[in-house]
């Protein structure tokens, strides 16, 4: 575990640069799960998320020689926005390394945190050749590579937010929820409740599609994944660190996953219902609440939202994985019969008075009796969809049900 010394140290490095972020109590969730839930909001930072903590504290722990040589990351998210104003406020400099396939969003971002201290190199398609490059560039120039989770500097740094939790929480808690990726964020929080709350149970949510924490727990090494759905991109790693792995096995309560979609509707209830932007990484403790639903009654539980670093331009993607979720939106290959006044048939006699046609794509084969079409019908109730079902095989609509065919539904949708 990370020494309680060394996060007390980081805390005195980082003050004055990263904001003491609040703990917030959320009426709404704390009604709805029958506990006191609070929310410790990072998505506050000047850089909208968590990481700047332990990039400065990494930096300002390097001594002269090393700061002359300069910094270097791998990142196309947080971490590098983390180190770009890392690298402003010490004025050192830094190079970060991102894939080519970065939006322009995030690359500015970085470019206005790191200011003139900033060098930003593009160079592959994925995360790993920027990895790559950033460790030659390391070796040629004698840099110092500023790793995103697995360096105890960096997880000291990112130990502080337990710190602030255990200050500002009134009573002791029981329950922590904490987002896990690569590991840096759990592996300081876990190592500074195991000396100053050690009966708070800390539980490392990931996402469904990413689960490193959780397979390397089954297999009961660190473990590597063959693939993993990057939609939860502050979260998704195929491999933790190794130190961080180690603290995490020792020290987490439990370990869990959540679904992508429930994290999309997490992040619109959230907006909706709090006015709080977070991103996906930053939703998935949130998202765990249903999971221990029965657990948290009468407890005293805190969320960690990681990041509020989130797309707009995703939000479409976010509300359709969010409706497929929660069983609201369904397609379909339908088989019109190719005649005059099919359409209005299935629109009259086969939707239900509260179903909508959201998605349509229809193809008119001449030299066929029916002609197929891709329908999207959104529901106003889930459980709409067995009668809609039914209506459909009854007056010969239906050709295939898609929401459970990824291999066809990713390409016709």
């Amino acid at each position: 575990m990370i020494k309680i010394e060394n996060v007390l140290k980081a805390q005195k490095n980082i003050q004055g640069v990263v904001l003491n972020t609040p703990l917030d109590f959320m009426e709404n969730y704390s009604k709805e799960y029958q506990a006191t839930i609070s929310f410790k909001r990072e998505d506050l930072q000047v850089v909208r998320s968590y990481k700047i903590r332990g990039a400065y504290n990494r930096i300002k722990n390097l001594n002269k020689k090393e700061l002359e040589n300069g910094v270097v990351c791998a990142s196309a998210g947080n971490h590098a926005q983390g180190v770009a104003l890392a690298c402003q406020k010490l004025k050192v400099k830094g190079v970060v390394y991102m894939p080519t396939t970065t939006p322009q969003q995030k690359i500015g971002q970085v470019r206005m945190f790191g200011q003139e201290y900033i060098e930003i190199v593009l160079v592959g398609d994925t995360y790993d050749a920027s990895y790559e490059a950033a460790a030659l560039y390391c070796q040629e120039k004698k840099a110092t590579f500023v790793h995103p989770f697995d360096d105890l500097d960096v997880m000291a740094g990112q130990g502080t937010v337990g710190l602030e939790i255990i200050d500002q929480s009134k009573e002791a808690i029981d329950y922590l929820f904490i987002p896990v990726g690569g590991g840096g964020l759990a592996a300081g929080v876990t190592s500074v409740f195991q000396v100053l709350s050690p009966n708070t149970k800390i539980i490392g949510i990931e996402p469904e599609g990413a689960p490193s924490l959780n397979t390397s727990l089954k297999n009961g090494v660190n473990t590597a994944l063959d693939h993993i759905e990057k939609f939860v991109d502050g979260a998704a790693v195929k491999k933790m660190g190794e130190t961080s792995f180690k603290i995490c096995k020792e020290l987490l309560y439990a370990a869990n996953t959540v679904s992508e979609g429930a994290v999309c509707s997490t992040i619109l209830k959230v907006y909706n219902e709090n006015a709080l932007v977070v991103e996906p990484a930053g939703a998935l403790s949130v998202a765990a609440l249903d999971l221990y639903k029965e657990e948290v009654k009468g407890k005293n539980v805190v969320c960690v939202i990681s990041g509020g670093n989130n797309d707009i331009t995703r939000m479409e993607e976010m509300k359709e994985r969010s409706l497929l979720y929660e069983g609201l939106k369904h397609y379909f290959i339908i088989r019109f019969p190719q005649r005059a006044g099919a359409l209005k048939e299935f629109v009259v006699d086969v939707l239900g008075p509260n179903d909508d046609i959201a998605y349509f794509e229809y193809t008119k084969k001449n030299n066929r009796d029916k002609g197929p079409a891709v329908v999207g019908v959104e529901l106003k109730d889930k459980n709409d969809f067995q009668p809609l079902l039914t209506r459909m095989k009854e007056k010969g609509f239906l050709g295939e049900y898609l929401n459970d065919k990824p291999e066809l539904f990713q390409f016709l949708v």
